[in-house]
């Protein structure tokens, strides 16, 4: 991919930054506003195409792959008539059928997403369409089995178990493509032998590969860069690998990230197929400050923010697939439209990112990607839902360093209002017990208890007009 050149919980009523980026109406500031929330920085008109979606071929098996995959970690939720929160089967299933129909044909699910409920959902959806109709992805999440106790026999035996319910669930006799899910965590190369080699659970999904029980084997890699090359240098045949790529972690990835230049750059040597997730960095590149929006405006002023990132996630050929997790049906619509066809950026077009990038990484952002992995909170706190409402906040230059800034008083009473509406009281910041079992969990690494603690100083310091 060129770059720079001469330089280097279902959210249905939560509360999303609705424009462009550019400015905001108090209602989606307060968070209180009805209706869908759009998070894709801008309302994208024109008609959804039905045979123009661009597909990338997987070398191994010459699988026709859609270039917008379905991530199905966020699943649209409802809730009963007893007040709890259920999967919401229908319109799971009016989604499903809208992607297929307009030409998407990936499926990225895993048995923890959604409280567990996502892999099962996803099997109902899917299973009413005809099976060589799409590919299943899921993923081998043994990661908090490891390093609880347990024998290489078991925790072997209790992996086994999940791969099979994994079939079960997504009422089929083979996946497509297959994960180890989220290596590079834990302490690096000896957690991943303990998962995978100690206890012989990686010759196992070989041999199911060889069986075709298993159409594809890869692994998503968040964490030590170690473990991402001992995987890639051994003698393994990666049939494809999951990273996260977007325009600000291509070269300034943070926490247990690494730089997605490195990361493509090592899977395009050996001609492995990349599977790109968080293309919208949890939805902070669809919600962009004003300065950074007037750039991608001045050269095409019809485009969001989201299909800008989208374009820049999809460009590389060596991309198979990108994900998104498209709970609404205008997301949905909009991405489809960006890679029915792709129009891959061009030199012109990268130098704003770049520009862009610069002015992102000056921004305040907590670095969440609201992946739900630090989930559920043992105290009952939001904490996506936390830094979601201050990252939008960032977003549109609504947070405060003086009681002296312009508009204080409309910001002020904008950002609490909002973030009572957003995140109930019992679940904000002010709770949080500074526990650390959320932060162990965090693909980013962020410090969360010390995040959550600064918001809730800042949050503080508004209610009581204090000097900041």
């Amino acid at each position: 991919m060129k770059q720079k050149v001469n330089r280097k919980l279902d959210r249905r009523n939560f509360l999303k930054v609705v424009g462009t980026g550019v400015a905001a109406s108090g209602a989606a500031l307060y968070g209180c506003s009805s209706g869908n929330p759009d998070t894709t920085g801008g309302n994208f008109r024109g008609e959804v195409p039905t045979d123009k979606m661009t597909y990338r071929i997987n070398p191994h098996t010459g699988d026709k792959v859609s270039l917008l995959g379905y991530g199905c970690m966020r699943w649209p939720l409802r809730t009963t008539a007893e007040g709890t929160e259920e999967i919401d089967q229908e319109a799971i299933n009016e989604l499903v059928d809208y992607a297929i129909a307009h030409g998407v044909n990936y499926f990225d699910t895993a048995p923890p997403y959604v409280r567990g409920w996502s892999e099962e959902a996803t099997g109902i959806a899917l299973s009413r369409h005809p099976r060589d109709s799409y590919f299943i992805a899921t993923k081998m999440s043994n990661h908090r089995l490891a390093g609880q106790g347990l024998s290489p026999q078991e925790l072997f035996k209790e992996s086994v178990d999940m791969y099979h319910r994994s079939l079960q669930y997504l009422q089929t006799d083979y996946i497509d493509y297959y994960l180890l899910h989220t290596i590079g965590g834990g302490d690096g190369i000896p957690f991943h032998k303990e998962r995978f080699e100690d206890n012989g659970l990686l010759d196992y999904l070989l041999k199911e590969r060889e069986e075709g029980r298993i159409r594809n084997l890869g692994f998503s890699f968040h964490g030590d860069v170690k473990v991402y090359d001992y995987l890639l240098q051994s003698d393994i045949q990666w049939d494809f690998v999951q990273i996260q790529l977007n325009y600000i972690d291509w070269q300034h990835a943070s926490g247990r990230n690494v730089n997605a230049e490195y990361l493509l750059g090592e899977l395009e040597k050996r001609n492995i197929p990349a599977v790109i997730m968080e293309p919208l960095l949890g939805g902070r590149l669809a919600r962009i400050p004003a300065p950074a929006m007037n750039i991608l405006k001045g050269l095409r002023i019809d485009d969001t923010p989201a299909s800008w990132a989208f374009r820049y996630a999809g460009t590389p050929e060596n991309v198979l697939t990108v994900l998104s997790g498209m709970v609404y049906m205008e997301h949905l619509q909009e991405n489809i439209r960006t890679y029915a066809p792709l129009i891959p950026l061009n030199e012109e077009e990268y130098k704003a990112i770049d520009e862009v990038t610069e002015i992102m990484l000056s921004a305040d952002y907590v670095p969440c990607t609201e992946c739900q992995y630090c989930m559920p909170c043992p105290y009952g706190l939001d904490i996506p839902g936390v830094f979601a409402h201050y990252n939008r906040c960032v977003s549109v230059g609504r947070i405060l360093k003086s009681p002296h800034d312009e508009n204080y008083r409309n910001a002020r009473r904008e950002f609490l209002i909002g973030y009572d509406c957003s995140v109930p009281k019992l679940r904000q910041a002010s709770h949080c017990i500074g526990c650390n079992i959320c932060a162990a969990h965090c693909p980013q690494q962020i410090k969360i208890p010390q995040e959550m603690q600064r918001i809730d100083t800042y949050v503080e310091t508004l209610k009581q007009e204090t000097p900041f």
